[in-house]
């Protein structure tokens, strides 16, 4: 490829940024609570990243699962969060906010945009954009809002199966907005969809299952991998960071 797109590691706390770093990724988005989506972080983990490393964070600010409709209590939480991490180094923040209509909210948005590049840092739109009821809608109005990046899968469950929707986002909207595919991507498809997308830029998780084998004992089980009740969860691998860094060069 001409151009070496960027990778963006989408990491659940300071180990996985850590990792990622170690394997050459230059920007991560740090979460908590990977297995709902991706929550707001830890403060700690972003004051370790930092000073440990020379990643670009974007912080996750989302202080629940489940949808993107917040309450005034909710987002009275949110701005104060998103504050401490902006005051606190972070490069960028990412968030989403819908109505009950599945429109972007335009005023709760534009509050986030502000806040963040009063800032200097970098305001991204994340996947709540793929359960808005019309995604170039949605994107012209965070345009207008001056958002700077927009994660998507293309409302489909992964970016592969939407990458005929990226491909027309970045086409219409790609030279006003960047467009970050994210969801389902590994080494082994992120070249067919960057060249069928015309991107530059994808968002992977690059897990891999680990066992903490004092998940469950007796009668209870703390595991949350569906597909075990081993004391499985997810971490940050970096043969699979590596592997993707390899295949988009």
């Amino acid at each position: 490829m001409s151009e070496i797109a960027i990778l963006e590691v989408c990491c659940g706390n300071y180990q996985d940024a850590l990792i990622a770093s170690q394997a050459g990724a230059a920007r991560i988005e740090l979460n908590s609570a990977l297995f709902l989506g991706g929550l707001t972080p830890t403060l700690s983990a972003l004051r370790l990243i930092k000073q440990t490393t020379n990643l670009q964070v974007i912080c996750m600010i989302r202080p629940r699962g489940a949808g993107f409709c917040y309450t005034d209590p909710e987002f009275k939480e949110i701005l104060t969060t998103a504050e401490i991490f902006l005051a606190n180094q972070a490069d960028g923040l990412a968030f989403g906010f819908l109505t009950t209509a599945g429109e972007v909210d335009t005023i709760k948005t534009r509050q986030l945009v502000e806040l963040t590049h009063d800032y200097d840092a970098e305001a991204v739109f994340h996947r709540a954009i793929d359960c808005s009821t019309d995604l170039e809608k949605g994107i012209s109005r965070l345009i207008d809002l001056q958002v700077d990046r927009v994660l998507t899968s293309g409302g489909q469950p992964t970016a592969l199966l939407g990458r005929k929707v990226i491909a027309n986002l970045q086409k219409k909207f790609g030279q006003q907005i960047e467009i970050l595919a994210g969801s389902g991507i590994n080494s082994t498809n992120v070249q067919l969809l960057l060249e069928a997308t015309g991107i530059k830029q994808v968002h992977a998780s690059c897990t891999v299952k680990q066992i903490d084998a004092t998940a469950s004992g007796n009668q209870v089980d703390f595991s949350y991998l569906s597909q075990s009740k081993s004391g499985g969860y997810e971490a940050v691998s970096a043969t699979k960071v590596q592997e993707i860094l390899a295949a988009i060069k």
